[in-house]
């Protein structure tokens, strides 16, 4: 049986109105999927229990697998950050649901419904999914804005807003980066990213990510970060590699301003919540 067999399984005897849930992470970016197909969206209480470490599954956002809002779409995704709130996009998320639709549909391309757009997405070999992402704007290219080591970022957005930083060394992310995603400039927060570049096809990214914490990987983030160094003429080429904490994305930049990111997905466990 696919292992998305598994989220629409009737719940146990014994617990009439559990949800069955399966946990995946891209990059140990780590998410929480319920089928919400046919049955009710989890409220703001509940994605914030199932979020908790400590009280529920442990996740970094809850996706709902939804009905599709455009023809030719496999799924409308929901994205459901810790705090409740909604999230327009989420790469690492949407290469897991991907697979996930793969599996259950014998498909090796789906179109996924989003907020921030449809998003295209590919079965590639050994465990690697491939979502073009976009298109990406510059809504700033010299942000007026420094915290510690952090100055002379880049506002972009890919369906959800990013602010990339280039440095030249390691950086205090957790001390320098909350100052930027509060400023009054961006009234619904933002993304922080802090870039190294390693050579003009290679960037170290860590991201700083909305509603607040320090993540292993964001693909979102891979892709304007490698837009953003284009722009700034310290990257060379269409395919650049960003290195995570959790791993490494390739990034392949299109001549419309939208971007192709390839990764790796893997399964965590099922259960009910």
């Amino acid at each position: 049986m696919p292992v998305s067999d598994f989220l629409r399984l009737p719940p146990p005897a014994q617990q009439p109105f559990a949800r069955p849930f399966i946990k995946m992470q891209g990059l140990r970016n780590h998410f929480v999927f319920l089928d919400c197909r046919e049955v009710a969206l989890p409220s703001k209480a509940e994605v914030i229990r199932i979020c908790d470490v400590h009280a529920g599954v442990g996740a970094e956002q809850v996706i709902t697998i939804e009905q599709p809002r455009s023809s030719g779409a496999a799924a409308f995704m929901g994205i459901h950050n810790t705090d409740g709130t909604e999230a327009q996009a989420c790469g690492n998320a949407t290469r897991c649901l991907a697979w996930l639709l793969f599996e259950e549909t014998g498909r090796t391309e789906v179109l996924i419904d989003s907020l921030g757009g449809p998003l295209h997405c590919l079965r590639q070999a050994d465990g690697q999914v491939s979502v073009t992402l976009g298109p990406i704007t510059v809504d700033n290219p010299h942000l007026p804005l420094v915290s510690g080591p952090l100055k002379d970022g880049v506002a972009l957005s890919i369906g959800n807003p990013h602010a990339v930083f280039f440095v030249d060394e390691d950086v205090d992310i957790p001390a320098a980066a909350p100052a930027i995603a509060r400023d009054p400039l961006f009234p619904d927060s933002v993304n922080v990213g802090v870039a190294q570049v390693l050579d003009q096809k290679t960037l170290k990214l860590a991201v700083w990510e909305r509603p607040g914490m320090l993540t292993e990987a964001c693909g979102t983030g891979a892709c304007v970060a490698a837009y953003a160094g284009r722009l700034r003429g310290l990257l060379t080429g269409d395919e650049i590699t960003v290195q995570l904490p959790g791993g490494t994305l390739l990034i392949r930049l299109l001549p419309d301003g939208r971007a192709v990111m390839t990764g790796p997905v893997e399964f965590c466990c099922t259960g009910y919540v």
